[in-house]
């Protein structure tokens, strides 16, 4: 199998033209009054058809062809915004259109392609889907650089980590620089011990060398956001080893660096007057001879001192040198991801990624734009009173307080610590999975609080 490489992914719409066959997107108010086609309507009464949500019905024409489809909203379709997404993974191969559909067009076309979306690199078969005429008054440039952010994330999630190592990932980093024109340098290997030394720390166990990737785009005076991703490839957890069963989503734990990557190439495609930086620290949490230990003690870039308490919280060390370099510029906005901590998932679930930040503000403006995409989002508080946890007795700062209480807040003031320059500042501690099928979702590698933030940023600079 060859290597990930960064590559536009194709919409799952029909822009060729010509004769396509009409979906009726219908309630079960439109079958008991009986406004919608006729045809359409008399063939669903025959079938029994409720038009309970997700469920489709073919309709055959007279002569006994396929000429059109049902599909079911349910009785509250404003509960599930994107259910057009089980639509693209219903309907037979052919070419479509909405005819009828109470939902707005944008949303309408972006579930549709969310949910279309398929991972089948590794399979030997590939699926063949319909294809649909993207509506008329939906924005299908926005719509399109969406989807192909959802679906940049959700690859290199998915890509398991023999094809998605630190090279790999890298490579994917470059090809997009390269694709958007944007300046990248990179620091690597020895070169981290000195300025970088919780990354050289973190990653120096692996075959494969960390690294520091860096890439700049825009124009110099605009709104300076600065984006920070996470990007272990694979974590073992280090010498503090993680039980088999945990290791089996591990390939995920470079999550935040997918999601960064997936947002900065909405922002770059949309051209939005930003001067943008994207900071993604690169390692492989390996065990070997030179692999670092529980009770080492190390200075961060900041010069805070760092007592390892356990060698599986690693994504707060490599997170730590990003974020005090990125500080150090002073950008108006600075936000980073990671697949950080289980606490998260134990207080919130799979689905909705908390975030963390001093700015109320920026607090208020995040969980607007969570509403106005449905990407959500809940933020939690950054508890002044936890600092206390976060000591160490031999070092300024330890990465595993003891006691396993608040442990997604312990390690967001544990990052705060690294922060004091930047204007705003929010930290997204995300998933990056989704355990089971949605209809905008097949399941697996996914793509959180990305259409959110580039709402956000969008509506900043306008």
């Amino acid at each position: 199998m060859p290597p990930f490489q960064f590559i536009e992914r194709p919409t799952p719409f029909n822009s060729k033209g010509g004769s396509t066959l009409p979906i009726f997107a219908v309630t079960p108010a439109h079958i008991e009054t009986g406004t919608i086609d006729p045809i359409a309507l008399d063939w669903a009464k025959k079938a029994g058809y409720k038009a309970e949500s997700g469920s489709l019905l073919l309709i055959p024409t007279a002569e006994g062809h396929l000429g059109g489809a049902l599909f079911g909203l349910g009785s509250n379709p404003s509960e599930q915004p994107y259910i057009t997404g089980k639509l693209a993974r219903s309907l037979p191969s052919g070419d479509w259109h909405i005819e009828t559909a109470p939902l707005t067009a944008n949303r309408l076309a972006l579930g549709f392609g969310l949910g279309s979306y398929r991972f089948d690199r590794y399979k030997s078969e590939k699926q063949t889907a319909g294809t649909l005429m993207i509506p008329r008054d939906a924005d299908a440039a926005d719509i399109k650089r969406q989807l192909a952010g959802v679906f940049l994330a959700r690859d290199l999630i998915n890509t398991p980590t023999n094809d998605m190592g630190p090279n790999e990932l890298e490579a994917a980093f470059r090809g997009l620089a390269a694709h958007y024109k944007a300046e990248l340098s990179v620091i690597s290997g020895e070169d981290l011990r000195h300025n970088f030394p919780l990354i050289h720390t973190v990653g120096r166990a692996s075959a494969d060398a960390p690294r520091l990737l860096d890439l700049r785009w825009g124009k110099k005076g605009h709104r300076k956001i600065t984006l920070v991703g996470k990007g272990v490839c694979f974590d073992t957890g280090g010498l503090d080893i993680k039980p088999a069963s945990s290791m089996l989503l591990m390939k995920k734990d470079m999550g935040g660096a997918a999601n960064v990557m997936g947002l900065a190439l909405m922002i770059m495609d949309a051209k939005l007057k930003v001067d943008l930086r994207v900071l993604i620290p690169v390692v492989e949490n390996s065990i070997s001879s030179n692999a670092f230990r529980p009770g080492d003690i190390y200075k961060s870039r900041k010069g805070l001192t760092v007592q390892i308490d356990n060698t599986d919280a690693e994504g707060r060390l490599i997170l730590a040198d990003a974020l005090a370099y990125a500080d150090e510029e002073e950008p108006d906005l600075m936000i980073d991801m990671a697949t950080l901590t289980g606490a998260a998932r134990v207080a919130l679930g799979p689905d909705l990624p908390p975030f963390f930040t001093d700015d109320p503000e920026l607090a208020q403006d995040l969980m607007e734009s969570s509403l106005e995409t449905d990407d959500p989002l809940w933020r939690l508080p950054l508890y002044a009173g936890y600092e206390k946890d976060i000591r160490a007795k031999f070092a300024d700062i330890t990465n595993a307080p003891a006691g396993g209480m608040a442990g997604a807040i312990t390690a967001a003031l544990f990052l705060k610590r690294f922060v004091s320059k930047a204007k705003s500042w929010a930290h997204f501690d995300i998933y990056g999975w989704a355990p089971s099928e949605r209809p905008h979702s097949p399941g697996g590698g996914e793509a959180q609080a990305i259409r959110a933030l580039y709402h956000h940023i969008r509506e900043s600079v306008r």
